[in-house]
């Protein structure tokens, strides 16, 4: 099961208050809703392909309105494709239309929403619950792309969306694809905050349990990355201080300073050793510790001499 799914199961059984539930199946109509004229007068027309939704949709209308409904299920052929479920409602249509907000005072159909059937604040957690239900999706958590989107058909039902979900200091923007517009949330703590506002709160779980994983591993992998980069480089250091102490050691048998010695001496005995590692190890063999510092400035000082050498012998 999908993540998205398994959050519109979660939310197919929350219970609410019949003002929450009015927004909810606004938004649900609004979103996946159609107007059929036929020989029995006009019919609202519902159509989805989740089975939960259909359930939730079907139980909210006839708690409300206590109205007939006709269910229908239409088999798609191509691939990829879910069935679609089709409910449509010829009782109290016309009565559904206004009381729903769904057509404006212009008879523009499934557009405007009608401020006071979103005024309370739960009301507007339904509005949002319903159009997630309707046309939501969420990336699994499991990827590193986060995305939350609700497909709308208009530009105007869009920034409905996104006025409400901006109400809760979501950042929901809107964008213009091949099916109208979708609002859509790409930060991860504002889609965990939608989860929250809308009342899925297992799927919340899950998705921050999941996150928290996938950052914590990441930060792993970060470590890890730095660490062997951070090897790589001291075996580099290290490889051309060996060649640095052979240019000397050609040169000069003698008549190099005591700390040059010192530096020579514990590169040769530990040629993959990081600098740190050096002056610990200078602990077993001189009388007192040679700093990092120290062994850094004595091995600048080896490179500056074998480059002299290299240009005094028309190597460089």
């Amino acid at each position: 099961m999908s993540f998205s799914k398994t959050i519109k199961t979660e939310l197919q059984s929350i219970k609410q208050l019949d003002c929450c539930n009015k927004a909810e199946l606004s938004a649900l109509l609004h979103i996946s809703g159609s107007i059929e004229m036929n020989s029995s007068g006009l019919n609202l027309v519902f159509t989805s392909t989740n089975n939960a939704v259909v359930r939730r949709f079907v139980s909210i209308a006839k708690s409300l309105y206590d109205i007939n409904l006709t269910i229908m299920k239409k088999e798609i052929k191509r691939l990829g494709k879910h069935d679609q479920f089709i409910v449509k409602i010829n009782d109290k249509a016309n009565f559904l239309l206004r009381d729903l907000s769904l057509i404006n005072d212009n008879a523009v159909f499934f557009q405007d929403v009608d401020e006071a059937l979103i005024e309370k604040e739960c009301c507007k957690k339904a509005y949002l619950r319903g159009a997630f239900l309707a046309t939501g999706s969420i990336n699994s958590p499991e990827t590193s792309a986060y995305h939350l989107e609700i497909q709308a058909f208009s530009e105007v039902q869009a920034n409905v969306i996104k006025e409400i979900a901006n109400y809760f200091n979501l950042n929901t923007k809107v964008a213009k694809n091949k099916r109208g517009y979708i609002a859509y949330i790409k930060e991860a703590e504002r889609i965990a905050d939608f989860l929250r506002v809308v009342g899925a709160s297992n799927s919340l779980f899950e998705f921050e349990d999941s996150r928290i994983k996938r950052d914590f591993k990441n930060s792993i992998n970060r470590v890890i990355n730095c660490d062997i980069a951070n090897e790589r480089k001291a075996l580099d250091a290290a490889k051309r201080q060996l060649e640095h102490i052979e240019i000397i050691e050609k040169k000069y048998k003698k008549n190099i300073s005591k700390g040059m010695e010192e530096a020579i001496f514990l590169r040769k005995k530990y040629p993959d050793s990081t600098l740190l590692e050096l002056s610990y190890a200078s602990l077993e063999h001189y009388d007192k510790q040679i700093s990092k510092s120290a062994l850094n400035h004595r091995f600048r000082s080896i490179k500056d001499l074998a480059n002299k050498i290299q240009i005094e012998e028309g190597l460089k």
